[in-house]
């Protein structure tokens, strides 16, 4: 099933890896202003605003996918704990949502990607990559590239890139 959207990429559950989904660290989200600027904010499944720190907010795959499809949320995230073995590398700003062509520099990154699921980010122009990694202190960000392995979520779309 795909919802639809406004000019931006659409839900494909089924594609996403079964390995993330039989985990219980979803939440949906929504998009806010903040700051004269549109953020993604990640809610519990009840409607409460949701931390990427506290297990409690975040629920099964089946549960955040039921409430997502009642029209209420944006969307869906995965978050990214210590007690997993996933990391998610972001690259923003790297792909053209009209052509789908990807910037020099991003595919450099995605051609080491081994065993990984990569995918369109909610906006079109950005990929969201999810490994088994660790990354140190937890997370970094370089220009266009954060990568994170614990404290923070993912949207995910299940729009494959590759």
């Amino acid at each position: 099933m795909i919802k639809e959207t406004t000019g931006e990429i659409a839900l494909i559950p089924e594609n996403i890896p079964e390995e993330l989904t039989e985990r219980s660290q979803w939440v949906c989200w929504r998009y806010e202003e903040r700051d004269d600027d549109t953020t993604k904010v990640p809610y519990t499944v009840t409607g409460y605003r949701a931390s990427s720190t506290n297990p409690d907010d975040w629920s099964s795959f089946g549960d955040v996918l039921a409430a997502y499809e009642l029209g209420n949320y944006d969307g869906i995230g995965f978050v990214f704990s210590e007690d997993d073995p996933y990391a998610g590398i972001d690259l923003d700003t790297c792909r053209d949502p009209e052509t789908g062509d990807v910037e020099p520099w991003a595919r450099e990154i995605l051609k080491r990607v081994c065993d990984g699921h990569v995918e369109i980010s909610p906006s079109g122009t950005g990929i969201h990559i999810i490994v088994e990694a660790t990354v140190r202190d937890g997370g970094m960000r370089r220009g266009p590239i954060e990568m994170y392995s614990r404290d923070r979520f993912f949207t995910i779309t299940g729009v494959s890139l590759l």
